[in-house]
């Protein structure tokens, strides 16, 4: 979700005459922010996910199951309690980018004792249960990364056409209805990235040749000259923002104390951002095709890739991608790849009083050009609003983010880690989020240094996309974990440092195993974590529920659970409607649909994905039984 102010939006033409009085204006809010609230200390460290979700329309009869439309008839009555108390809601909700989409969220961010994390799930299931009680008979919310059927013949409940010559997505596959029609933003962004590149975005994604897959495979043009020129042999090809920005993702944003520490955290999770996403890969099926990949990044990155031709060169990267460049003062040596920024707006974050790190990350945000200006939005106070800033930095959607407090507000520096995958239960999502939690505090406690050049980490996220990438791929990662102490042991370190005094890191390819689990040459992040809660004050309750929850990652990282994306390939290979030919048909997308609905109300049990049980809140095993089986 990105920045939601309310108001008219320009056209792209109108939008081009404010850019530079948007990036001016947003430099002067940052500056303003910065040297307020640079020095603030002591604020607490809390935490909040954000879940969205895809409602799903089944129709038993014809074995069909739809993507529903109707998130801004649900919205309203969701948002109802927020309006009345917004101190008392239990969960908010906010729009996205399709009209079968919806966001959730705590109502209020959770504190720094570990004893919050025990409630995570509970509060996951209950604002999942309150919006399916507001839901039509056989509409479902679900926790599913990417419709397997998004882009085919009438996906929508109710059914639409594409029609590339008449709409204004100009798509092949994605009808102009399937964009959430209650927020001017969404539609205005699609036709920004549209009319901004030129041309439509094209994205590609290598289909799975199967025994009968078409040799080559190639996409009918339909006669649209974009297609025509984009289409490549064996790829899935799609066409506009809605296929990139109608998957859903699981997000977790920490508040740090300071700004010092938001940086290193910004800094230290980036490195990990790669590992946790091939751990929580969800979708190997695009536009109802089995495909080479396993999860949706690349495709969100090309399906808002608002780069002109001539820009490309000199751009390297969709404005949806991977951090450019760390900010903290040990990550400035990891910087290894060309940074691209606004020299005229670096100079002026540098004269006043902003460092170079971090006057060179918010120029690099600077370089793209605003795609949603509203017309009562143009003329703001930099005082008091720091909307110019925003717009910017809310669509820079990179795989952290580091966000500033809102002027004159309580609220601190926070970071968002942003590749996770969602998963189809709220056990295995909150097992992603208190683990991303609890490494987070293991960084700030133990000082350990995760930092691989730019370069590096660049090519673990693409590793990280390939099929069954947890057990078929390795990752550079740092082998010498560098720590400020506490009695940790047995972690790799040269003991011999160069004759300057630095110490050049060791970074080396690594299995997802050991990553996560540890080596005799690597102490492993889960291990790590529980030496850390070793030396916390942890009640039995909360014990018993992390402990749950880094078995569910251990055993996923060791392959014994297996990814999302590997168990829907499984079931797809295995059902007797799946012809080996990469296709998806509407037989097979329907009883898959039921399948992840039945798993995630916990009416099966499906070990292949989180061994016997998934929750220690499920209703038939009693909570002392489930504390003596993961506490003994």
């Amino acid at each position: 979700m990105g920045l939601l102010s309310e108001g008219t939006p320009l056209t792209w033409t109108e939008v081009q005459k404010y850019c530079e009085h948007v990036r001016h204006h947003a430099v002067i809010q940052f500056i303003n922010i910065y040297n307020k609230v640079k020095d603030r200390q002591n604020d607490c460290l809390k935490f909040g996910d954000e879940i969205e979700y895809i409602l799903i329309k089944f129709d038993h009869e014809r074995r069909s199951a739809k993507l529903s439309l109707r998130a801004d008839i649900l919205l309203p009555i969701l948002q109802e309690e927020e309006h009345k108390n917004p101190a008392k809601a239990r969960s908010l909700w906010r729009p996205e980018f399709a009209a079968y989409m919806i966001e959730g969220t705590p109502g209020q961010p959770y504190g720094s004792l570990i004893s919050y994390l025990n409630i995570v799930e509970e509060n996951m299931r209950a604002r999942r249960r309150y919006a399916q009680k507001l839901l039509e008979e056989n509409e479902h919310l679900v926790c599913l990364t990417t419709y397997p059927r998004l882009g085919c013949e009438l996906f929508s409940d109710p059914p639409h056409e594409a029609n590339w010559r008449t709409s204004f997505l100009k798509s092949l596959y994605f009808p102009d209805e399937v964009v959430f029609p209650g927020h001017p933003r969404f539609n205005q962004l699609a036709r920004s990235v549209l009319e901004r590149r030129g041309k439509k975005v094209a994205i590609h994604v290598p289909i799975l040749k199967d025994v009968n897959t078409p040799t080559p495979f190639i996409e009918d043009d339909q006669g649209d000259p974009d297609a025509a020129q984009a289409i490549k042999p064996d790829h899935v090809y799609m066409d506009c923002m809605g296929f990139g920005m109608g998957n859903c993702c699981l997000q977790v944003t920490f508040q740090a104390c300071n700004i010092m520490e938001a940086r290193r955290l910004y800094d230290q999770l980036a490195p990990i951002c790669p590992v946790v996403m091939a751990l929580s890969a969800a979708s190997p099926i695009f536009r109802g095709y089995l495909t080479e990949r396993d999860c949706r990044w690349n495709v969100i990155g090309d399906s808002v890739d608002c780069r002109r031709d001539e820009e490309k060169g000199r751009i390297k990267k969709s404005r949806y991608g991977t951090i450019d460049c760390y900010i903290s003062e040990k990550g400035g040596s990891f910087n290894d790849i060309e940074v691209v920024y606004d020299k005229k707006y670096y100079d002026k974050l540098r004269s006043h009083g902003v460092d170079h790190l971090m006057a060179q990350h918010v120029s690099h945000l600077l370089i793209r050009d605003p795609l949603v200006i509203f017309s009562e939005k143009i003329d703001l106070n930099d005082e008091e609003d720091s909307d110019h800033f925003e717009n910017l930095q809310s669509t820079n959607w990179h795989n952290m983010r580091f966000k500033p407090p809102p002027p004159n507000s309580s609220i601190g520096w926070r970071v968002e880690f942003r590749p996770m995958e969602i998963q189809t239960t709220e056990f295995e999502n909150a097992a992603f989020t208190v683990f991303i939690v609890l490494l987070s505090r293991v960084i700030l406690s133990y000082g350990l240094d995760f930092l691989i050049p730019i370069s590096k980490l660049d090519e673990n996220m693409e590793t990280a996309q390939k099929r069954d990438a947890v057990r078929q791929e390795r990752f550079w990662f740092r082998q010498d974990v560098v720590l400020e102490g506490f009695g940790l042991n047995g972690i790799h370190r040269e003991d011999t440092p160069k004759e300057n005094g630095y110490q050049e890191p060791k970074i080396v390819k690594m299995e997802c195993n050991e990553v996560f689990n540890g080596s005799e040459r690597f102490p492993g992040l889960i291990p790590l974590i529980k030496k850390y809660l070793k030396s916390m004050e942890v009640d039995v309750d909360t014990q018993c529920t992390i402990s749950h929850y880094l078995n569910l990652i251990s055993k996923r990282a060791k392959g014994e659970f297996l990814t999302t994306a590997t168990w829907i390939r499984n079931f797809v290979n295995n059902h007797p409607g799946y012809k080996k030919d990469s296709k998806i048909s509407d037989e097979i997308n329907y009883d898959l649909m039921r399948r992840l609905v039945e798993i995630q109300e916990q009416k099966i049990d499906e070990p292949a994905l989180f061994g016997e049980w998934c929750s220690k809140t499920k209703s038939q095993i009693p909570r002392a039984v489930l504390r003596n089986q993961c506490c003994n």
